[in-house]
């Protein structure tokens, strides 16, 4: 998508109101670490740390459509305990959201639980009813819809087979797309699409429309042949399959297929990445923009989503990020400033994921370097390496130096696979830099002491460990430069 027209559509996007229906549930991340195996069973012991949760289902929906700049009225079905109680606090908490909730007695809310150490989910354990709601819950829950509806500019359903979805709500999503003229949108599990009726666009992935089609999904003519087919067994005005890695193909009734393929990603965690994109598919669309750039915006939001951990949200300035990322180099879009360095550290944090920082010049990259940067990779999950400005270096190595400017030595090693962000500084010491991402793991080479390395005492301060590396013998940028000189003072 061209940048000027993302940023003028995420404008139009903040002016927008849509609805959100189906399944809402909480989504629950315990983190720990994992040292051993357990003496009782082979499985691994996980040394509970932190937990975060969150709105998910139809909410992760709601959460990813305020993320983005939008309101949203959500309906679902919540139980009457303490998870339900939870979920709503947390709807409280949302200022651009508006919960048209009830409370069944008796039915527990859905809460997915899922175990992670070391960014991996270990398990998932789901405390659900899938039984269908009782008929004073289905009025009501129908009528949810009809007040969640109104003057919205689409109305999203988030169908997970938790039974908060029945013909009643799906009709009453229909009736109210019909009053205020929104597109009524279905991301459903279920494993039929007649039920959808006249939706104005179902959004499969490829293994729900190969089960609906029987047929392969594997290729785009694949992908295509069974787009067509599924629109014969339905009414739906268009089928958006969403195809993980190899991005989305849409098909409207009377058209042929399009296919959308985006920039490849660092896949980290697919959990809610399906919300994310129906978040931002319903909010383009109810924004006036066409299917085609609905789905771009779709597809571009959800790429953002997997390379964070649990179901979260992406906000307009990070799909700015992403595809201003896009246009560079690899090596360049690990190029951060300080306040950026210290919004992915902390989001990486947020992640579970151990933050590791080094600094220095290097100024001409040898064996020694490459060496050392592994051994600090390998003590943390993600690695910051902060670089001296050419200013800094002049005043700490003297004239002549540095050999090779900031920018030269910052791609150098944003291309190296160990080094996830590189972050400039200019003073002479990177403790501001230190203070701003707050690494976990603070390492230097062995050549220093505890003592003398600087922003040791303030990482430990917040429970950060300090990491000596050892180096290669023989090799220093200094020791190189000698050699250049001598060879051509020789000539």
């Amino acid at each position: 998508m061209d940048l000027s027209a993302l940023q003028s559509l995420l404008g139009d996007i903040g002016k927008a109101r849509v609805a959100c229906v189906g399944d809402v549930m909480v989504d629950r991340f315990v983190y720990g670490e994992v040292g051993r195996t357990s003496p009782e069973a082979p499985v691994a012991v996980l040394a509970r740390g932190r937990e975060a949760s969150m709105l998910g289902g139809a909410g992760n929906v709601a959460r990813n459509v305020a993320a983005l700049g939008g309101t949203v009225a959500l309906a679902g079905v919540l139980g009457d305990d303490a998870a339900g109680s939870e979920a709503l606090r947390m709807l409280g908490a949302e200022p651009r959201m508006e919960g048209h909730l009830i409370s069944v007695a008796g039915r527990p809310t859905t809460v997915k639980t899922r175990y992670v150490a070391g960014g991996q989910q270990l398990l998932r354990v789901d405390a659900e009813e899938l039984s269908p709601l009782d008929a004073l819950s289905k009025a009501k829950m129908a009528g949810a819809v009809r007040h969640a509806g109104m003057d919205a500019g689409a109305i999203l359903l988030s169908d997970y087979g938790k039974g908060a979805v029945d013909d009643g709500v799906i009709a009453a999503c229909l009736e109210a797309a019909r009053a205020s003229g929104a597109p009524l949108i279905v991301d459903s599990k279920a494993r039929g699409l007649q039920r959808y009726a006249k939706a104005a666009l179902l959004k499969p992935n490829a293994a729900e429309l190969a089960h609906v089609t029987d047929m392969p999904t594997e290729t785009d003519d694949q992908v295509e042949a069974a787009l067509a087919h599924a629109l014969t067994l339905c009414e739906a005005g268009a089928i958006l399959v969403t195809r993980a890695a190899k991005g989305m193909s849409l098909m409207r009734r009377g058209n042929s297929a399009l296919h959308f393929h985006g920039s490849a990603r660092e896949v980290f965690d697919v959990s809610g990445a399906g919300d994310t994109a129906l978040a931002a598919l319903g909010l383009a669309l109810a924004s006036g923009a066409s299917y085609e750039t609905a789905v771009e915006l779709a597809l571009l939001a959800s790429g953002v989503a997997v390379g964070k951990s649990g179901t979260a949200v992406v906000t307009p300035e990070e799909l700015i990020e992403a595809e201003l990322a896009a246009r560079l180099a690899p090596a360049e879009a690990k190029i951060a400033t300080l306040e950026r360095a210290a919004q992915l550290a902390a989001g990486w944090r947020a992640q579970g994921l151990k933050v590791g920082f080094t600094n220095g010049c290097f100024d001409i990259l040898h064996r020694g370097h490459i060496t050392y940067l592994a051994q600090a990779r390998a003590w943390c999950d993600r690695l910051i390496v902060g670089v001296n400005s050419d200013a800094s270096v002049r005043r700490l190595k003297g004239d002549g130096r540095p050999v090779n400017d900031l920018e030269s030595r910052a791609v150098v090693l944003g291309g190296l696979s160990h080094v996830d962000l590189v972050a400039p500084f200019a003073e002479d010491t990177p403790l501001s830099l230190i203070a701003a991402v707050k690494p976990d793991v603070l390492i230097k080479g062995a050549d220093y002491t505890e003592a003398t390395v600087v922003g040791a005492a303030e990482v430990k301060s917040w429970g950060g460990a300090v990491m000596l590396a050892p180096l290669v013998e023989g090799y220093s940028t200094t020791a190189a430069i000698e050699r250049m000189t001598k060879a051509d003072s020789e000539r």
